[in-house]
This record gives C-alpha cells, sequence and structure tokens, in this order.
C-alpha cells in the first residue's frame, strides 16, 4: 500500500467493494449518497470518514468540491486473504443484524468457489444434519441468485437466519435441517425477504486473526 501498511477495517473494504462494483456497472464513481445507502447508513458522515482514512492509506484518491470525485488507486480484489467475521447467525430463529463486524480472518477468498465475499458465526443447532454445529463459521457468496434446496442466508427485516430455500411462487420456506426445528414460512406478499448470500464453505476453528492497529 502506498502511504501506509495499516489495513483497512472490514467495513472500510467493503466500502471499497461498492466503490469497484459501481465503477464495474456504471462505468463512473458513485457519490457518497450512493455508498451511503448501500451501506444502510442515514447520512454520509460516516462515509466522509472512511473515506477519508482509504485516502490516507492510500487506496483511493479523493477530488475536493466533486460529487463522483473518487478515484480508486487500490482495487478491492487486490486486497486477498483477509475476510470479515460478521455478527452473530442464530441457527434456530432470526436473531442477527448483518451490520456488525466481529473479527477479522487471515483466509483467502478463491480458496471457496464461488469466492467468498465475508463469514458468519452460528449460534444454534437448526442445521445440525447439515454438518452446521452451534459456532461453526461459514463462508458466504454475496449474492440474490439461489436455487431451491441451496442453503443460504435470508434476512428478514433487520435479522438473518441460514437455512435451507425452498420456493414456490409467492411462498418462500426457510427450512431447517433439525427436526427438533420448524421451518420459517414466509408470503412474499406480505413480508420481504432479502437473499444476503450462498453458504460455500464452512471454517470450524483456528484461523489467524488480522490485527488492527
Amino acid at each position: 500500500m502506498n502511504a501506509t501498511s495499516t489495513p483497512p477495517s472490514p467495513r472500510q473494504r467493503r466500502i471499497l467493494e461498492l466503490i469497484e462494483q459501481f465503477l464495474r456497472r456504471h462505468g463512473r464513481p458513485p457519490t457518497r449518497a450512493d455508498l451511503a445507502g448501500a451501506m444502510g447508513l442515514r447520512n454520509r458522515q460516516g462515509i466522509d470518514q472512511h473515506l477519508r482514512a482509504l485516502a490516507g492509506k492510500g487506496l483511493i484518491a479523493l477530488e475536493p468540491g466533486v460529487a463522483r470525485g473518487i478515484r480508486l488507486l487500490q482495487p478491492a480484489f487486490a486486497l486477498t486473504r483477509r475476510l470479515a467475521l460478521y455478527g452473530r447467525v442464530a441457527a434456530g430463529v432470526p436473531t442477527l443484524a448483518l451490520d456488525n463486524v466481529e473479527d477479522e480472518l487471515l483466509l483467502d477468498p478463491a480458496l471457496f468457489r464461488p469466492r467468498a465475499d465475508f463469514l458468519l458465526r452460528v449460534h444454534g443447532q437448526s442445521m445440525l444434519d447439515a454438518d452446521i454445529h452451534d459456532r461453526d463459521i461459514l463462508a458466504v457468496h454475496r449474492t440474490a441468485q439461489v436455487s431451491n434446496g441451496q442453503i443460504v442466508v435470508a434476512r428478514l427485516g433487520d435479522e438473518a437466519t441460514v437455512k435451507y430455500y425452498r420456493r414456490n411462487g409467492h411462498l418462500l420456506r426457510l427450512e431447517p435441517a433439525n427436526a427438533a426445528f420448524k421451518p420459517i414460512e414466509v408470503d412474499l406478499r406480505r413480508q420481504p425477504c432479502v437473499i444476503e448470500g450462498l453458504i460455500v464453505g464452512l471454517v470450524r476453528s483456528g484461523m489467524p486473526r488480522v490485527r488492527q492497529s
């Protein structure tokens, strides 16, 4: 890195990913409002703080007074071998607010197919028969395009759960892999459900952490 060897925080790396995705899709940089919306923030003050930090680390350049004056100097895909461990996934009922980072692991995202974008920790036993145990760490590929029978991270409101995905028209059934738990049934005409990603791997223990200064 150009300005400092301090790595970006998980949230800063997510902002880098969003900038890169926006550039690929639209051919121009995002505004701060675009980034705030993508991060679920109500105002741009937090985005400004992270952008200044990324500029100080030599990862982006900022052009003062220009709405889209953000230029990538270090693309997000170059920051490999680190994955953020986000929050908690309760495998019994949805109890996770995804805007929460517990840790960061030294782990190459390309080890998984498709590539992992983040990690989530499981709490509970509702996916036990799928060999997903309490405290396991799941590798997640960020996508909304999933198929029936796949294990997904599904968000209802601000909370998320890991379940088998089964959809028939407007009816969605999120199924556990443990007969002791009931499935979650969603009528998508009345209740939205966001698919945050596809489970692509499992990390049980022993992965090294990234120290943040």
